[in-house]
């Protein structure tokens, strides 16, 4: 059965770039769980997508990033769920410290990658839905 849809949030995903390759975190817990995606979260009230990427980034990895750049805005439904996102994905700059595993209730482990080298399963309809919106990035 498919839940009604009653309020659309605004999440953050943040390509976090080092030395050519950005960060990928496997997954845990009940929304893609054992798939891949990058770090990010939830814009808060107030928030602006840069300060929503770096908190989300320190909170979940433990690094710090500068030089946001918008990359794609999609929106993602999940029906079996009944969520509904607008996804804003930035890219940004490694500055500092290496990545960790701060919740282990949200990722299994991170590695860098680049698109070439995505691994599988990806957190999908969001990477869907960013191959629709820029197919240049695969």
């Amino acid at each position: 059965m498919v839940n009604k849809m009653e309020v659309v949030g605004v999440g953050i995903a943040v390509f976090v770039w080092k030395n050519g390759k950005f960060l990928l975190g496997q997954r845990y817990g009940s929304l893609g769980h054992g798939t891949w995606s990058i770090p990010g979260g939830h814009l808060e009230p107030g928030e602006t997508w840069e300060e929503a990427a770096k908190r989300e980034v320190m909170e979940e990895t433990g690094m710090k990033i500068d030089n946001i750049r918008f990359v794609a805005a999609t929106n993602d439904l999940f029906p079996e769920t009944g969520k509904h996102y607008i996804s804003i994905w930035v890219e940004a700059d490694w500055t500092e410290n290496e990545p960790s595993i701060i919740e282990p209730d949200k990722f299994i482990k991170f590695e860098w990658k680049d698109f070439q080298s995505l691994p599988a399963p990806l957190f999908e309809p969001c990477w869907q839905n960013l191959r629709k919106m820029r197919p240049d990035l695969f």
